[in-house]
């Protein structure tokens, strides 16, 4: 299968320090990817890089079979979404207006939203758990409830691929399982690339079928999770001892 995103020979360094060498990944539609390293070991530069954000340092990047460096911004923004770590400032807008916004890639400059467009919104919102919140102001939202609504924005921009830079940030339990849910049926029933960076190491494993694990000093593992993913790896991934207990969905892995 062709992949829908493939790196080859990708550096990623920053000043004095090469966090990920010769990295040759390919991302084929349906997969569900969890990045999983320690604090500074490239996981948000790697995001940003595939996303046409940061400057690579070598190697290429290629979407769609084409050379990522060939797109316009525009046309990045119709094939993917990236949901950054921070939360930027809003504007005093709805939630409605917010998640609408999703949608810009898609129209005319000066086109109206469409029913099509107003569907997309609404649904997103729905699977968001924010229908009931459409018409507050955005500026009355918990940090979590914000979170949300980034989410739904990058539903409603609906991309063949979904770069998510620690999603699960500021969300409750409840919430971190309903959206590793709908990402996961997204990739398994619509055939979406999910790439996710998370320190939700468990809530990960469980729910995403590949993992890429980056080491922090250049060197890198990816796979299937359930091939890959071991105690051995995830010591020396962490620097720290771990344990695994069996569980009925899967293994859980602590720390010792």
């Amino acid at each position: 299968m062709m992949g829908l995103l493939r790196c080859q020979q990708l550096a990623i360094e920053v000043p004095g320090r090469n966090l990920i060498t010769r990295l040759d990944w390919n991302i084929e539609p349906g997969q569900f990817w969890l990045i999983l390293g320690r604090n500074g070991s490239g996981k948000t530069s790697l995001l940003q890089s595939l996303a046409g954000l940061r400057k690579i340092q070598q190697g290429s990047i290629d979407l769609q079979q084409q050379s990522l460096q060939q797109y316009r911004r525009i046309e990045i923004a119709q094939r993917m979404a990236i949901l950054f770590q921070q939360q930027e400032s809003s504007f005093p807008v709805t939630v409605l207006e917010s998640a609408s916004a999703g949608r810009h890639p898609h129209r005319n400059f000066w086109g109206w939203p469409t029913a099509d467009d107003q569907t997309f919104v609404q649904d997103a919102l729905q699977q968001m758990d924010l229908l009931s919140l459409a018409h507050h102001s955005v500026d009355s939202l918990s940090g979590g409830e914000r979170r949300r609504l980034e989410l739904a924005t990058l539903l409603v921009q609906d991309p063949a691929l979904f770069l998510l830079d620690e999603p699960t940030n500021h969300l409750d339990l409840h919430h971190q399982i309903g959206m590793l849910k709908h990402f996961h049926q997204l990739a398994t029933e619509q055939q979406r690339c999910i790439v996710m960076t998370s320190h939700e190491l468990n809530l990960g494993l469980r729910y995403c079928s590949h993992t890429l694990l980056l080491y922090g000093n250049g060197e890198w593992e990816a796979g299937k999770t359930a091939e890959l993913i071991n105690t051995e790896r995830l010591e020396k991934l962490y620097q720290h001892p771990m344990q695994c207990h069996k569980s009925t969905n899967g293994d859980i892995y602590l720390p010792a």
